[in-house]
C-alpha cells in the first residue's frame, strides 16, 4: 500500500482509501519558485504511484494567484496538468492528500479547502495528510534543459533540501543521456518480462514516500547486472519510468 510521511505527525499514513475511490491530489504552491515547482513535481510522482497502485487521483492545483507560470513550468518537466482547486471536492473523493512546502502550516486549509474536502475518510482540511517538501536553491530554476531539472529533483528525497546548481544540473544531463542511450540500445534486442523481484522492489520504492532516489538506485544495478537480458533491462526501465516521468525510452529507434 502506498504511505507517505504525513508532516502533521511525522508517522506513516496511507495516501489512498481501503476502497477504490478517487484521492485528491492538492498541490499548494502559492509562488513561482524552484520550491514550489518541487511541490508540483512532488505531486505529480504522488498521482503517478497512486495510479500504479489503481487508485484514480484527482489533481488540484491551490495557492497561486498566478496559475499560468507555474503550469506552463510543470508542463516544461514532464508534469502533468492540475485542475483548478477553486473548484471544490469531487463528490465521492476517498480522501484528500496536501503537498506544501516544508515549513508551511500543515493543517492550513488551501483555496479547495472547507467542508467536503477528504469525505468519508480524511474529514476536514484538518483530517487531510500532508506531505512537506523541502526547498530548492536557487529560487530562480534554470530550466534550459528540464529534463535533466527533473532528474536532478528527483536524485534526492523530498523531504532533503536540493542546490540546483550547474554541477548537479551537469551530472543529471549526464545520466539522463547514459540511461536513455542504453535503454534504445536495449530495445534492440528480444523483450523480455519485468522479473518479479525488480518490479516488487521499485514498487516498495515509490510506494515507501514516493522514493524516487531508492527507484533510481534500482536502475542503476539493473543496468549494470550482468546477468540480466537486455530485454528485460529495457522493459524495467519503462516500467519505473511510468513513475519517474524522464521519457528514457525517447532514444528507442535513433541508436546508430
Amino acid at each position: 500500500m502506498l504511505r507517505i510521511i504525513d508532516a502533521r505527525t511525522g508517522e506513516p499514513a496511507p495516501a489512498a482509501p481501503a476502497r477504490r475511490a478517487p484521492t485528491r491530489v492538492e498541490a499548494h504552491a502559492p509562488g513561482r519558485d524552484a520550491t514550489a515547482l518541487r511541490v508540483l513535481l512532488v505531486a505529480d510522482l504522488l498521482v503517478r504511484a497512486l495510479e500504479l497502485d489503481g487508485t484514480p487521483a484527482w489533481a488540484v492545483l491551490t495557492g497561486a494567484a498566478e496559475r499560468d507560470g507555474p503550469r506552463k513550468d510543470a508542463a516544461a518537466l514532464g508534469i502533468r496538468p492540475f485542475e483548478d482547486g477553486t473548484a471544490g471536492p469531487v463528490p465521492g473523493t476517498g480522501q484528500g492528500v496536501r503537498v506544501v512546502s516544508d515549513g508551511e502550516d500543515a493543517e492550513g486549509e488551501g483555496e479547495g479547502g472547507g467542508e467536503g474536502e477528504g469525505e468519508g475518510e480524511g474529514g476536514d482540511a484538518q483530517g487531510v495528510a500532508t506531505v512537506a517538501v523541502a526547498p530548492v536553491h536557487p529560487a530562480v530554476p534554470d530550466l534550459a534543459d528540464p529534463d535533466a531539472v527533473r532528474l536532478a529533483l528527483l536524485e534526492r528525497h523530498h523531504h532533503a533540501r536540493v542546490d540546483l546548481d550547474a554541477t548537479a544540473l551537469d551530472e543529471a544531463r549526464a545520466t539522463l543521456a547514459g540511461l536513455r542511450g542504453a535503454v534504445a540500445d536495449w530495445a534492440r534486442r528480444p523483450s523480455r518480462p519485468v522479473p518479479a523481484e525488480l518490479r516488487d522492489r521499485l514498487r516498495a520504492a515509490w510506494e515507501d514516500d514516493l522514493d524516487a532516489p531508492g527507484v533510481l538506485r534500482v536502475l542503476r544495478q539493473v543496468r549494470t547486472d550482468p546477468d540480466l537480458p537486455d530485454g528485460a533491462r529495457f522493459e524495467t526501465c519503462a516500467y519505473a519510468d511510468r513513475f519517474l516521468g524522464l521519457h528514457l525510452t525517447r532514444d528507442v529507434g535513433s541508436a546508430p
